[in-house]
């Protein structure tokens, strides 16, 4: 796996992926950014999430259970001192679908968490993780 990131101006950064995907990263006013983009510790939080969350989706269609909402928030703490990593985050889940259990879901959930999310995984090298999850009602035609 490879990615490229270019410095462009004050804080602005362009980063690129090797599959050729490409997104803008700034930083604050503060720190001679323009904010125009997402920060790069929010990134970093929101690959966590979208790793975990394709692999609940995954395992889920995977055990023939049908998935109409799947969304993943995350809150973090970091350090208060240099380097700012995170030491806490939890990641709750909100997941729906017709016929889905509280028993399909916390298994997903459980399995992304302990077995097959490389990001939440390493990043648990260093934070504290937690998992939560509820089961909401969708419609039928959702």
């Amino acid at each position: 796996m490879k990615a490229r990131v270019k410095w462009v101006e004050g804080a602005l950064m362009l980063g690129e992926s090797g599959s050729g995907h490409a997104l803008v990263m700034d930083g604050p006013e503060e720190f001679g950014g323009r904010n125009l983009g997402v920060r790069p510790m929010e990134l970093l939080l929101l690959g966590m999430g979208g790793c975990s969350e394709f692999d609940v989706v995954h395992i889920l269609r995977k055990g023939r259970h049908e998935v109409s909402l799947c969304e993943v928030e995350l809150s973090a703490e970091r350090a208060e001192t240099d380097p700012k990593v995170f030491t806490q985050i939890n990641m709750h889940f909100r997941v729906g679908g017709p016929g889905l259990t509280e028993k399909a879901v916390e298994r997903a959930v459980r399995l992304s968490a302990e077995k097959f999310c490389s990001a939440s995984i390493m990043i648990g090298q260093v934070a504290q993780v937690s998992h939560s999850f509820e089961l909401v009602e969708t419609a039928q035609n959702d």
